[in-house]
């Protein structure tokens, strides 16, 4: 290796263990200010505990003999520590722990990129400092979301890289793995969404409510808005809030093109902007024309990510493909128009999908005039919602709605 990176990996190293070394005092003055007497050491302790790393790598690189070691003979200084820990009823591994990384520092910083070494750091750092505000983030996280979440992700990790990309399913030409890769997407979407409801936003107001929920479902979220909406006293908040839901389904319908369909998404962008800035022009009208509500909303307590949404999801998107192929195939561009008019009033998401990541016997133009439309249509069924649940109170909103679903419909139809 050249002297000068042999000087500078080793500076860093020891910049680095002197720097977390210094953490961690400021660490347990700040936290275990009368534990001094069961210390792991100073600023200069580990310091040199990421200096023996680094040298212990770098006599023997290839077998790692002398590295391993020095690492045990760390983790049996640490157990005799960690007795004396036990005698004063204290089990904290928090010590041992910065201490193996810092021992580890050496090695990754000949072995890895440094921006890895950095960001490890960073993160140490972090949680270093983060103690308080870890211990004051109380979230009451469902067990049940937690066992949810790591079964998709072992569905999308493990399943997904195995699925064949080449093979397509008769009648759908289309592989398994795209299948499975729009659902982990549109999942990821609205699981993103879900959390920010649940955890960051517990207690939210209407207006924060359409916009979050807008994120998963605007048409979902305009049902809940539209029922609750009897209990509020200023009906400008609910219009603005219904509006705010509507103007989030534009934004990710614009971010769902993007992904799976760059050639529609080119499309798709300016109308979806413009529609969305009107949304937002409205939302703002009529949120400065409400006076302050404090009206909290719950939407639905549903994990996104539950098995049996995903497969329903999935199952789904295959009719969907299904059926737009025999309309697009018997009945062309205009068929394909009637056929999302239609599914508007319905779940779009699996349609959208189903024609953003297919491939039909007509151009991108039409696929991009059927995605407007069916959000369109969609916007009049949430307008029709909000005025079978919301009553007198929705009118505004149901105008709102409609005329933006009938303006949609014309762009899709006329673009």
């Amino acid at each position: 290796m050249d002297l000068n990176y042999l000087l500078i990996y080793f500076l860093a190293t020891t910049v680095f263990s002197f720097l977390i070394g210094l953490e961690v005092k400021a660490y347990m003055a700040k936290f275990h200010e009368n534990d001094d007497k069961i210390f792991l050491g100073t600023t200069r302790t580990y310091t040199f505990i990421g200096i023996v790393g680094f040298i212990f790598y770098k006599i023997e690189p290839q077998n790692f003999s002398i590295y391993i070691v020095g690492f045990l003979a760390i983790t049996l200084l640490y157990a005799m520590f960690f007795n004396r820990l036990l005698e004063d009823k204290k089990s904290s591994i928090v010590l041992y722990l910065v201490a193996m990384i810092v021992y580890s520092f050496g090695s990754l910083i000949n072995l890895f990129p440094f921006w890895l070494v950095s960001l490890i750091f960073v993160i140490i750092i972090f949680l270093l400092n983060a103690k308080n505000r870890l211990l004051s983030f109380n979230l009451k996280i469902n067990i049940y979301e937690l066992e949810t979440l790591g079964k998709i992700i072992l569905l999308s990790a493990v399943v997904l890289p195995l699925l064949p990309k080449d093979t397509t399913i008769p009648y759908i030409g289309i592989s398994l793995y795209k299948i499975w890769l729009t659902v982990v997407v549109i999942s990821t979407i609205s699981y993103i969404s879900y959390l920010i409801q649940k955890y960051l936003f517990p207690s939210k107001g209407m207006l924060l409510t359409g916009i979050l929920g807008g994120l998963y479902s605007s048409t979902a979220t305009t049902v809940v808005l539209s029922k609750k909406s009897q209990g509020i006293e200023n009906s400008h908040i609910f219009t603005a809030s219904v509006v705010g839901a509507t103007l989030m389904m534009y934004l990710r319908l614009t971010v769902i093109a993007a992904i799976f369909n760059m050639e529609v998404f080119k499309i798709v962008l300016y109308p979806f902007l413009a529609f969305a800035v009107i949304c937002l022009i409205v939302v703002f009208v009529y949120y400065k024309k409400a006076s302050n509500c404090s009206s909290s909303i719950e939407l639905s307590d549903s994990n996104p990510l539950e098995l049996g949404t995903a497969f329903l999801f999935a199952f789904l998107f295959i009719v969907t493909m299904m059926i737009t192929n025999f309309v697009v195939d018997n009945f062309g561009a205009t068929g394909l128009n009637v056929l999302s008019l239609i599914i508007g009033f319905t779940d779009i998401d699996p349609f959208v999908l189903s024609l953003l990541a297919g491939k039909y016997n007509i151009d991108t133009g039409a696929v991009a005039s059927a995605v407007i439309i069916a959000s369109g249509s969609n916007n009049i069924l949430k307008a029709v919602y909000t005025i079978w649940f919301g009553k007198q109170k929705a009118i505004s909103g149901f105008v709102f709605l409609a005329l933006l679903g009938i303006l949609t419909i014309v762009v899709g139809l006329f673009l």
